[in-house]
């Protein structure tokens, strides 16, 4: 994958999202991590993602009881 040093907010946006999912490469986490380092509304969106992450990793899943 060709990939610009600087990235837009849509693909930086894109790429925190798919970091939640797979491992990013090595050049796609340095690119990431520039643009997120520089931009509020990014750093906001991948802690918002976070948050939610964290938040949902708490809830019983479909085959578990409530009551946990």
């Amino acid at each position: 994958m060709s990939m610009a040093i600087r990235l837009s907010c849509k693909e930086a946006s894109r790429l925190i999202s798919e970091g939640m999912d797979r491992h990013l490469s090595f050049r796609e986490r340095v690119v990431l991590r520039l643009h997120v380092g520089v931009c509020d509304a990014c750093s906001r969106f991948a802690g918002q993602l976070a948050f939610l992450r964290r938040a949902l990793s708490v809830l019983p899943g479909p085959d578990e009881p409530e009551g946990r």
